[in-house]
């Protein structure tokens, strides 16, 4: 079975920075566009990055020029760069792949979140 775990969410001040980082792990055939969402409380799960399996990006408005998606094909990673953060960004954050396994088919899968909260 496929897995992601997020890791790197945290308390960060208004113009601060954090970087979460998403590890894919399982039996795995192939890996195609891999992306972070965030929730807010009260919110609908909206697309923050995404980064497409040959290197196509895109980024919610409200996020560019602050955030910046990369991945990783050697290690099945996808990591999110955040810079200038704002209290706008609060929300937990949730990695998404788009992955075939060797032993089903290919789906969407998601990591169980993490959080990030900036004070003002």
């Amino acid at each position: 079975q496929v897995q992601l775990v997020e890791s790197g969410g945290g308390l960060v001040q208004a113009g601060g920075s954090l970087r979460l980082s998403c590890a894919v792990s399982g039996s795995i055939f192939s890996l195609n566009a891999m992306g972070w969402y965030r929730q807010a409380p009260g919110k609908q799960r909206e697309l923050v990055a995404a980064i497409s399996g040959v290197g196509r990006l895109n980024y919610a408005d409200s996020v560019k020029g602050r955030f910046t998606i990369s991945r990783d094909n050697s290690k099945n990673t996808v990591a999110l760069e955040m810079n200038s953060l704002k209290p706008q960004d609060t929300a937990v954050y949730y990695c998404n792949a788009d992955a075939t396994p060797r032993s089903g088919r290919r789906g969407y899968y998601w990591g169980q979140g993490t959080q990030v909260t900036v004070s003002s």
